[in-house]
């Protein structure tokens, strides 16, 4: 968090100081003075205007802001304005020639006008550029800037920051039942709004465990009296066989219960699996069985998965079709980067307003309560839990003219 607090004011100072940086050195180009031709026109007239007022005499110091000197000004040449000037002189039909020098550290100019009588005429040139020191006063502006700008940054680093920093307290303080803490909700809107879903996260989590923990219990309690039951009904004459047919059943819903949370707990290791292949298994299987499994067509595709895992919940799906559905065919096709298999059935299908419902565990439909169909309704559940956790996901859906097409999506390998 402090790394990413650290990153945030630098880019917000980085930011705030390159914008007005650029923005500072664009005025500076912009309004950096007036342009050569602007600063020497007036003064070509004036220096011809000197020279020519009176033949071979010069206005003293006193008549204009000019002296008579034996040698120029010294200083360095700026061509610049020296070329200008010459230029403006000439084309005013003055024959002299003049030389535009600067001093150093010292502001403005000076320009030395060669006279007929080898004498120079030396003319103070106002400077109304920026600055020779321009530079610095640039970098003590961004200083100041930069002062201005960090406590700034700092402040509303901590406010975008803050929750995150409610998120890593609440990872941090996750109890040995793997829950999160709940939080207060006070603050800032931001604040409040992280708080509340991390508490509605909390309380989801909580239920959900809650729920699948008494369905476990519920399960693993069953087994003593259905044992007890079991033997008694060993020494019963009459209805004997209902009553273990009874008791199996019984017996094969506490399994299916355990077996739900435990493969919430329980993760096969993750490696290549080559689903056309392991769908190929399931299908011989399956008519061994008497099922009524055909396939359509197997692209090869290979998926991330716990092999063991996938093939009990790709067994489910199947064996959810060949009993309800009669009969089920099943296709896999790659398509771009992920694989699909559809496994479509001729049955009654599930009526529109209980599709959303039929990963619930214990999830029945009527008409398949009135079969003698064994199972708990724990098989699709258990399926969406093993696909979801390697990153697959799968939908339902009522065919035309009946029937049901369970469709599972891989990402490819």
């Amino acid at each position: 968090m402090t790394s990413l607090r650290r990153r945030l004011i630098i880019l917000l100072v980085v930011s705030i100081l390159g914008v007005v940086g650029l923005a500072t050195f664009v005025a500076v180009k912009v309004l950096g003075g007036p342009s050569p031709e602007l600063t020497m026109g007036p003064l070509a007239h004036q220096i011809q205007y000197m020279v020519q007022l009176v033949p071979g005499h010069v206005p003293g110091s006193g008549d204009a802001p000019a002296t008579i000197s034996d040698r120029p000004a010294p200083g360095f040449e700026d061509r610049k304005h020296t070329r200008v000037l010459n230029d403006m002189l000439r084309q005013n039909g003055l024959d002299v020639s003049a030389v535009v020098s600067r001093n150093a550290g010292q502001p403005g100019m000076v320009a030395s006008v060669a006279l007929p009588d080898h004498r120079f005429l030396i003319v103070s040139v106002p400077d109304l550029g920026p600055p020779r020191d321009v530079w610095y006063v640039f970098a003590g502006w961004m200083a100041l800037i930069v002062l201005g700008a960090t406590p700034v940054s700092i402040y509303f680093t901590g406010v975008l920051v803050r929750p995150l920093e409610m998120l890593e307290a609440a990872v941090s303080k996750i109890g040995s039942d793997g829950l999160l803490a709940t939080l207060p909700e006070k603050g800032p809107v931001e604040v409040r709004a992280t708080a509340h879903a991390l508490n509605e996260l909390s309380a989801r989590l909580r239920t959900a465990m809650e729920s699948r923990m008494r369905v476990a219990a519920a399960g693993h309690d069953l087994r003593t009296p259905m044992t007890r039951m079991r033997l008694r009904a060993e020494f019963l004459e009459e209805d004997r066989e209902k009553w273990l047919s009874d008791l199996d059943e019984l017996d094969r819903i506490a399994d299916s219960a355990i077996r739900l949370v435990r493969e919430e707990v329980n993760q096969d290791a993750v490696e290549p699996v080559a689903l056309d292949t392991l769908v190929r298994d399931i299908e011989v299987e399956m008519v061994s069985l008497g099922h009524a499994v055909t396939i359509d067509h197997l692209d090869h595709v290979s998926v991330k998965a716990g092999s063991l895992g996938l093939r009990r919940a790709l067994r489910n799906l199947i064996v959810n079709a060949a009993t309800h559905g009669k009969n089920c065919t099943v296709s896999l096709s790659g398509q771009d980067n992920r694989g699909v298999l559809t496994i479509a059935d001729r049955g009654p299908g599930i009526p529109p307003d209980l599709l959303n419902k039929a990963f619930e565990p214990f999830f029945r439909v009527d008409p398949a309560r009135m079969q003698f169909i064994p199972g708990a309704g724990l098989g699709l559940a258990i399926a969406k839990e093993i696909i979801e956790r390697y990153g697959g996901s799968i939908r339902l859906e009522n065919r035309q003219g009946g029937g049901l097409v369970q469709t599972v999506i891989f990402p490819r390998e």
